[in-house]
């Protein structure tokens, strides 16, 4: 990993747009299998890079609002995130923040369940909001606790009814159980849900669990056909339609190759995308809770001309789709919990991805040269939080 200065700008000091995940606070109230259910897994294994965890991290936001106001006043233009654990379960904290930090642009990672503790005039202010679902109830029960599935899509619609107008993104998290072409079309077919957009993330590199489970056998046979199955029928849909459907991993790779563009890490971490703990410090990524090694430095003594970019080295340097991957994700970089070999398979889903993409994108061009489409219809908010890799 190595690092440069002057992230959110360039060489010509011209500015760029820096985004904040805020970490209110760690505590949540599912238990979900691919998140904090796992720490509680028998047979753990000790594979991975020794991280050291600053233990004292407090559980919620503790240091004076002023000095975020401060921090963030010295950005011309940011866009704050709230983040957690849960951030809903510190709906009181949010309402104050968004009365007074000097911030036009918000955005919400939730679970959903408590979306209606929060006024409409606040939620209405939200340019996104992240719910997570995991495709049909049964599956997104299975993973995040009976009755979750009805209870958020009931809030999604109060949402919805009160008048908000922002993008709605169903941030699906995918693992063994889940069939990527169900689960994805079920959640843009269906009129019911009223998802603007979709995102989805693997579980995977995050635990040291993988002699455990069975993912390889389902990448291969289901996961990496299934995500070729998927940019078939996203392309079909802007034959028939006209529109190009908002599935994060194909929209915002896809605006890349038709303009030609490289990336850094897609998701942000460390160049464009930072997230202030809940004592003030800042990482590079929301996932580094605690990795104090890691820290950029602090609110009250860090101005954000001078956060540092952080680049992708080791394996990734010679990887011949690095522009279009940027890397996948810093914290499994870091941390390397699957070996060598294991993570070559998870490298080999970003493949996939890029061939099913290339091979799509002479049909792209066909409908932006008929006028079907523009390359104006697959623009998209950058870092909003989607990794777009998943």
């Amino acid at each position: 990993m190595c690092v440069e200065h002057l992230s959110g700008f360039t060489s010509h000091n011209e500015r760029i747009t820096l985004y904040y995940h805020l970490i209110l606070t760690d505590d949540c109230n599912l238990c979900c299998s691919y998140c904090r259910a796992k720490p509680f897994e028998s047979g753990r294994e000790d594979e991975g890079s020794p991280v050291e965890i600053d233990e004292n991290l407090p559980i919620e936001l503790d240091y004076d609002l002023d000095t975020l106001y401060q921090f963030l006043k010295q950005d011309p233009d940011p866009t704050l995130t709230f983040y957690g654990g849960e951030p809903l379960l510190k709906t009181d904290v949010i309402q104050k923040i968004m009365d007074n930090a000097p911030v036009q642009r918000f955005m919400v990672q939730t679970n959903g369940l408590l979306l209606d503790r929060l006024e409409p005039e606040y939620v209405n202010r939200f340019s996104t909001i992240l719910v997570s679902l995991d495709g049909r109830e049964g599956l997104t029960d299975a993973h995040r606790g009976n009755g979750t599935y009805r209870k958020v899509l009931s809030n999604v619609k109060r949402v919805l009814a009160n008048g908000f107008l922002g993008e709605l993104i169903a941030r699906m998290t995918v693992t063994e159980d889940t069939d990527i072409v169900d689960a994805v079309t079920y959640l843009g077919d269906n009129p019911d849900h009223s998802f603007s957009s979709i995102h989805w993330q693997l579980d995977a590199n995050f635990s040291s669990d993988f002699s455990r489970r069975s993912f390889a056998p389902w990448v291969h046979d289901r996961y990496n056909p299934g995500v070729r199955t998927l940019v078939q029928r996203w392309v079909r849909l802007m034959e028939t339609t006209g529109s190009v459907p908002r599935w994060y991993p194909f929209l915002g790779t896809m605006d890349d190759l038709l303009h030609d563009r490289r990336s850094f890490l897609r998701c942000g971490a460390g160049h464009a995308n930072y997230s202030i703990m809940t004592d003030g410090h800042i990482a590079p990524c929301p996932v580094m809770i605690g990795m104090k090694q890691q820290y950029l430095g602090h609110i009250s003594t860090t101005r954000p001309r001078d956060l540092v970019r952080i680049g992708m080295g080791g394996e990734c340097t010679a990887c011949k789709i690095r522009d279009f991957c940027g890397g996948r994700c810093l914290y499994a970089h870091i941390v390397q919990p699957w070996k060598q070999e294991v993570r070559t398979l998870v490298c080999g889903t970003v493949e996939n991805l890029h061939a099913a993409l290339t091979g799509a994108l002479p049909r792209i061009r066909t409908l932006i040269g008929e006028g079907v489409l523009h390359p104006d219809d697959f623009a998209h908010e950058k870092f909003n939080g989607c990794e777009i890799i998943p």
